[in-house]
């Protein structure tokens, strides 16, 4: 992996190039040590930048175990740890209300760790202080990941 910087909008984030799966999952396992109970990862970028394979990383860095996969049909997939891992996938979300019906303020503030892929579609709902992981697809192999921490945090 290698850093750069970039401008995204009017904040320079360090824009981090992945070349293969495993190191966008190194990322994510690196990641999972900068986190609390009750952070929120907000996931944005096309399909097939990679945002799965980061949150493969991050269950591993998380001590989670089994197998981790999008839980596109069911919203949600739950992986119990150390620090539990609720991954939602709101890529078939058609409206907001499905997120609350879900009860996902219960998530939000619980002890685990919250990760949304598609995290926009949910925009209005999302904390304030949360975690922005931007991914983009640079080519067949090259994926660029920004990570803005919330307020008061960094990383790395």
């Amino acid at each position: 992996m290698q850093a750069k910087n970039m401008t995204t909008g009017q904040a320079t984030l360090p824009a981090i190039h992945t070349k293969k799966e495993q190191d966008t999952e190194a990322l994510g396992r690196e990641l999972a040590q900068a986190l609390k109970p009750g952070d929120v990862l907000a996931l944005h970028g096309e399909l097939g930048a990679g945002k799965t394979c980061f949150v493969r990383g991050l269950a591993q860095g998380l001590n989670v175990q089994g197998p981790v996969s999008s839980p596109t049909f069911t919203l949600l997939n739950e992986y119990p740890g150390p620090l539990p891992l609720y991954h939602f996938d709101l890529y078939r979300l058609k409206s907001a209300a499905e997120l609350e019906d879900l009860g996902y303020e219960e998530y939000f503030g619980s002890q685990g760790i919250c990760v949304l892929e598609w995290a926009e579609k949910a925009a209005l709902l999302l904390p304030e202080e949360r975690w922005d992981i931007r991914f983009g697809i640079v080519s067949d192999r090259v994926r660029q990941v920004e990570i803005k921490p919330p307020a008061g945090r960094s990383w790395p």
